[in-house]
């Protein structure tokens, strides 16, 4: 079956999809805790004929077709630990957690396209196997990934393909890139310790607060210098705590933040040269420092010969200007684990309303277009097909 036969193989399937997915947003799980998610996924699947595996703990895979060549659609099943603000009627009922980075979206547009998938492989169809897989925890460091892939997720898979929801992109549209599309996302945490003392005698202390400052301001500038530019490399704070009266120079403060970088070399020597930056930057103060430098996800690093595959499943489908180049991102994305092992790429999918408000991920008012959910399934099982035949 071709491309252009996967409208009306959507169609008994298009309005499913879009209750599915709003079942999920009214009933949002954060990382490690999608038990509601995984039972109603799973229970779709097996009314489907199909027999999903689940994960330890929470999440499954589910293979589709006969053996041979195996490409993999991922979804993450996650949410996020925010308050919804969007007012729409299937908003979050959990107090507290919300699904505002669309992964409620992605999930669905997995399914839609499993179920379609799943009727050609009914019909002798599907010139391989297809695995879909619903990871738990892409928002919790380091990443369900790692959880796929440590019960096996990957054995025999050839390729990998995800979406996600571009918020800046008209639905309709997807974006894609070849190389680093999203960026490393570590953690670094600042500690210093000195004796503290009043601030009319500075010379008789150590001086984590001036200490302090001149880390936050120098350590993203050494970097800048010390790494390749042409990597991305981004160390941006989010907090500094010390202190809690304006006369006394206090005993211990904090710096705390996140590394980014798009190149995975660049990533791996960056780690090093935070510490020993540190240190030199506050030895003239005489204050002891702690450098904590916590890995997250590497740069997620898409395979050229997938995109292009990819580029022309979708122009086959959606027709001519459905594609864009995607922006990188320095956001982090645990598909980077997969894509590690295998080769495969991630696709962003748009999901504004043509002429509507452009909204921002992980904000409690964030809406989806949810007509990206048929184009998403639409998507991900045209490259599916066409990465079966050409395997």
């Amino acid at each position: 079956m071709s491309a252009d036969d996967l409208i009306p193989l959507l169609a008994p399937y298009a309005d499913e999809i879009v209750e599915f997915r709003r079942d999920l947003h009214a009933h949002p799980e954060k990382g490690h805790h999608e038990v509601r998610t995984t039972a109603r996924i799973a229970e779709r699947l097996e009314r489907a004929g199909l027999a999903p595996q689940l994960l330890p703990g929470t999440g499954l895979v589910c293979d589709i077709g006969p053996q041979g060549p195996v490409v993999l659609l991922r979804a993450d099943i996650d949410a996020l630990p925010l308050t919804e603000e969007s007012g729409l009627e299937f908003a979050s009922t959990v107090p507290g957690v919300a699904h505002a980075c669309g992964h409620d979206l992605h999930t669905s547009a997995v399914l839609g396209a499993g179920l379609m998938l799943s009727d050609l492989g009914a019909c002798g169809a599907l010139e391989g196997r297809v695995r879909l897989v619903f990871q738990p925890a892409e928002e919790v460091m380091p990443g369900g990934a790692l959880d796929v892939i440590a019960a096996g997720g990957l054995d025999g898979v050839d390729r990998a393909f995800a979406l996600h929801c571009d918020p800046s992109s008209d639905v309709g549209t997807v974006s894609l890139r070849a190389g680093a599309i999203t960026s490393a996302a570590d953690h670094v945490l600042v500690r210093l310790h000195g004796s503290g003392g009043h601030t009319s005698r500075p010379h008789l202390t150590e001086d984590v607060v001036f200490a302090l400052s001149q880390v936050a301001l120098q350590l993203p500038a050494v970097l800048s210098r010390r790494l390749d530019p042409r990597a991305g490399v981004a160390l941006v704070w989010g907090r500094v705590c010390a202190g809690g009266a304006a006369n006394a120079i206090p005993r211990a403060g904090e710096l705390e933040g996140t590394l980014r970088c798009l190149d995975q070399e660049v990533w791996s020597a960056a780690g090093a040269l935070l510490a020993e930056v540190v240190h030199e930057v506050v030895r003239p103060y005489g204050v002891r420092a702690e450098v904590l430098h916590t890995r997250g996800v590497p740069p997620t690093v898409n395979d050229p010969q997938a995109v292009s595959l990819a580029e022309q499943a979708v122009l086959g489908e959606l027709g001519e200007g459905s594609v864009r180049l995607a922006e990188q991102s320095l956001g982090g994305e645990d598909f980077a684990w997969i894509l590690e092992k295998v080769p495969g790429a991630m696709i962003r999918l748009g999901t504004r309303s043509p002429g509507g408000r452009t909204y921002d991920l992980h904000q409690g008012d964030f809406v989806a277009d949810e007509r990206a959910i048929g184009v998403g399934a639409r998507v991900l099982a045209a490259v599916a097909l066409r990465q079966l035949s050409a395997a």
